[in-house]
């Protein structure tokens, strides 16, 4: 499987990340379809919105579209998640915790987010994929290089280590005004919560809206020296 992230890597990133020639969306997922079959691949959805899912689906239908359900998710995000299972052609499957939000309480204490957020994240999301994954050949993620520095550098196609297997991430080029033109083109469903100051939307707790002007994951894990949960470090 390795071998073949790196011939992937090769052969749709063109003369560099970011290159002129670097190979669109489509062709990513066209690629997964060709060299992998597609059976054993899943996406990756935080449910901001279902691009992600909608292109993967246009070459792979009814793929398995995996959504992290923490137990502290916004109504609004319950709801797209809903709505994505109801109306799109994929198969949500919901991701969960080994432990309930209340077991969770009674164990590590009330409101773990508010202490450590680091580890409440390991646990109602990193460590639930990981176990998610194991069955999967191939994830796709909507990781974009233009949401924060630390994903600058976001390949096509590259091998997770930490997880074995081929991660592909068919958006990295891609900018918001991508994103939404796309969504708007397509019919595609988005999260309202990006139209009432929500850029970047994580679980309730550590969420809030964003200032004009401010990065836009600015809102995320906001006065805590935490910038990503964990699932793509």
């Amino acid at each position: 499987m390795r071998a073949i992230a790196v011939r992937g890597a090769t052969e749709l990133g063109g003369s560099g990340i970011g290159a002129a020639d670097e190979a669109t969306a489509e062709q990513v997922v066209a690629w997964v379809v060709r060299e992998l079959g597609g059976d054993l691949a899943a996406v990756a959805c935080s449910m901001a919105d279902a691009v992600l899912p909608h292109v993967v689906a246009q070459a792979l239908p009814f793929v398995d579209v995996l959504f992290l359900d923490t137990g502290y998710h916004f109504s609004e995000t319950v709801g797209t998640r809903d709505a994505v299972a109801a109306t799109m052609d994929v198969t949500v499957v919901d991701v969960l915790p080994r432990l309930t939000v209340a077991e969770q309480d009674a164990e590590h204490g009330k409101d773990l987010w508010a202490r450590d957020p680091a580890a409440c994240c390991a646990m109602r999301k990193v460590e639930p994929l990981t176990r998610t994954l194991a069955g999967y050949e191939v994830w796709f993620t909507g990781v974009r290089r233009d949401e924060a520095p630390t994903r600058a550098s976001t390949p096509l196609v590259t091998f997770d280590e930490k997880n074995g297997l081929i991660k592909v991430n068919p958006l990295a080029a891609w900018s918001s005004d991508d994103l939404y033109g796309y969504a708007a083109r397509n019919g595609v469903l988005l999260n309202p919560l990006l139209d009432d100051g929500y850029p970047s939307i994580g679980c309730g707790p550590c969420t809030r809206r964003v200032a004009p002007g401010e990065d836009p994951r600015a809102g995320r894990w906001s006065g805590f020296d935490k910038t990503e949960c964990g699932l793509h470090t």
